[in-house]
This record gives C-alpha cells, sequence and structure tokens, in this order.
C-alpha cells in the first residue's frame, strides 16, 4: 500500500460517487470551500498499485498553541476494504508532512462504525482519544427517505406531524434558492440565533463561501419559511451524491409559537426525493440522556422526525511534539468548562 497525493478532481470524485459516504466533508468542493478561507489543504489516496482504495481531505490547521493536520471525516474507505489495510499508510504519510510542516499533532475524525475492529488501528498507531468533545459530528441522525410521504408521516413523533400540518394552517411558506439575497435571509435569521444561543458564530465568508463552492453544480439551497412575510427558520442544505445534508440552521424566537422549522425540515425532505435522493443527514445529535447538552432539545427536535443513528469513532489524535500536551490540557478544561 502506498500513499500520495490526488490532484485529479473526477479521480477523487468518482470514488466518492461510488462509496457514497454520509458526509460531504471528503467532497472537492469541501475542499475549495477551506482554500477560500485561507486554509492549507491537500487531497490523499491511498492506493494498492494503481487500485485507489481510500481518500482523505487533510486541512493545515493554524493555531497558537499548536497547528494541526485534521482529517474531517475521513479517510473514506472503498466498501469491503478492511480499515486495518489501508490506514498504516495513511498514518506514515501524515506523521511525515506533519513533522516537515511543523505539526504539534495529527488529528483525525474518523468516518468509520464505533467497534472495536475499527479503532484497533489507532491504537497500534500510537493515536489516542482526542480531549475535544467533537469537530464535526459523532453520532449522526439519518432518515431513509426511499419511503412514499405518508410512509415517512407516519414515522414521524405525533408531535411533529401536529406541528407540519399547523404551520401550514397557520400560513408559513417555504422557498429555496441560491442567491445573495437568500444568504442575506439566512445570515439574518442565523444572527439573532447566535444572540440568543450565546455560541461562536461562524463568520459571513464561511458561509457566502460554502454557497459559492456548492452552488457550481446545484448541490446546495438556503431553505427559508416566512410568515407574514418574515422569515422566520431557515437552513443550508447540502446535496452530495444520494444523500442531503441539514448543515446549518436558524430560527427566530419571537416566532416560536410558529412552527415554521417543523415545515421547513418537510419541505426539504420533499425535495431531497424529488432530486433522486435517498437519505435525509440531520447530522449532529446528542443522546436523550444528555439532557443538559446544548444540542439537547435540536436533537428532540430532529429525532421527531423519525429515522436512525449512526456512532462514529471518536476523534483520534497522535502527538508530534511536546507542545501537543498543551493543547491537550486546554481542550479538556475547556470540555469540563462546558460540562460537555
Amino acid at each position: 500500500m502506498t500513499a500520495r497525493e490526488i490532484s485529479s478532481q473526477p479521480e477523487w470524485e468518482q470514488f466518492l460517487n461510488e462509496v457514497e459516504p454520509h458526509s460531504f466533508l471528503p467532497s472537492w468542493h469541501w475542499g475549495e470551500v477551506q482554500e477560500r478561507l485561507g486554509t492549507k489543504i491537500f487531497r490523499l489516496g491511498v492506493y494498492d498499485g494503481e487500485l485507489l482504495l481510500a481518500v482523505t481531505l487533510v486541512l493545515y490547521v493554524k493555531a497558537r498553541r499548536g497547528s494541526f493536520l485534521f482529517c474531517p471525516h475521513g479517510p473514506v474507505i472503498k466498501l469491503a476494504v478492511e480499515p486495518v489495510s489501508v490506514l498504516p499508510s495513511l498514518f506514515e504519510f501524515l506523521k511525515k508532512r506533519g513533522k516537515e510542516m511543523g505539526c504539534a499533532f495529527i488529528r483525525i475524525s474518523p468516518l468509520l462504525e464505533n467497534i472495536d475492529k475499527n479503532l484497533i488501528p489507532f491504537k497500534e498507531g500510537g493515536f489516542r482519544h482526542a480531549p475535544v468533545h467533537l469537530m464535526h459530528p459523532e453520532l449522526a441522525w439519518l432518515l431513509d427517505i426511499r419511503k412514499d410521504e405518508e410512509a415517512l408521516m407516519k414515522d414521524m413523533r405525533k408531535t411533529t406531524r401536529y406541528l407540519i400540518r399547523k404551520a401550514e394552517k397557520e400560513g408559513v411558506v417555504v422557498r429555496g434558492g441560491n442567491s445573495e439575497a437568500d444568504l442575506e435571509a439566512f445570515l439574518g435569521v442565523y444572527r439573532t440565533t447566535v444572540d440568543r444561543q450565546n455560541f461562536t458564530p461562524f463568520k459571513d465568508d464561511f458561509f457566502k463561501n460554502e454557497l459559492e463552492m456548492f452552488k457550481k453544480d446545484d448541490r446546495v439551497k438556503i431553505f427559508l419559511a416566512e410568515y407574514q412575510g418574515r422569515v422566520i427558520a431557515a437552513a443550508m442544505i447540502i446535496f452530495y451524491g444520494r444523500s442531503a445534508f441539514y448543515h446549518h440552521g436558524a430560527s427566530d424566537q419571537a416566532y416560536s409559537q410558529i412552527p415554521g422549522s417543523y415545515l421547513l425540515q418537510w419541505r426539504v425532505i420533499q425535495e431531497a426525493r424529488a432530486r433522486g435522493c435517498t437519505t435525509y443527514n440531520f447530522w449532529g445529535i446528542v443522546r436523550p440522556e444528555e439532557k443538559k447538552h446544548p444540542w439537547a432539545g435540536l436533537s428532540l427536535f430532529k429525532t421527531g422526525f423519525g429515522g436512525f443513528e449512526e456512532e462514529y469513532l471518536h476523534a483520534q489524535d497522535f502527538s508530534l511534539s511536546i507542545r501537543y500536551w498543551l493543547v491537550y490540557i486546554v481542550e479538556k478544561l475547556r470540555r469540563f468548562r462546558r460540562g460537555l
């Protein structure tokens, strides 16, 4: 097995189209988004001779406490290929490149099922559990949307069905687009959500670049739920492969009695079905017992539409420098203070 960089978009996308990962983070466009934001990237493949077996996008993340190489939801491994057969070559490449770039550590957020046999190669490679709670979803909620609409409705939580119908009766209208005006409408609701929940927001440029890169081949759409002429809920949806991904969402608390977010999600599901998607990915959730987690309410909302969970391995770190331990301590303390 050998690991080397890939510069061919057709080769990269053909591989991902065949494997159909439950994430858009390995996509070519996501790498372009990161480049537009000033992040150095490279795309890595693991080959058996000339046969491509695995790919991963790698980001060089600059940080004051210690820069690092990061694989978001990677590697994506060819079906029927065991991770233990391709991961050692990937690790060898990343360790060498990380040292050359002066990195403090390597962090991999695997898109691998959270089972013991998938963790073994990381343990044998000298990796350890990252101290962060997560950088990307490690517990995702997915919905199989190949059923007809009546069956999908039946599988929802009773309250969810009721609120969808209530929004329709109240006159909520959902529209979608990918224009600059649609983005500005989304950002308006997003800012009110940030003010209400007091979390660290993404910058406007992040959304602008994501929209610009994915709209090139109609893989992104902003959905806006309007009530009496005002946008009360919004979502940015990525369409990749045969999946639709609920990547960003926001709502106006001033209209909390009008369930626009519920109707919006139902309209997204309907469009995803019309596009030929088989899966709607609600992105990250937490389990019901984590009632104090900031995502608890959002997770209850998502799971109300029916579906199933996928749990991936926790993010894995490999130390390249003593500076890593400063990062480790700081992230441990930050997680403790947030009660995560």
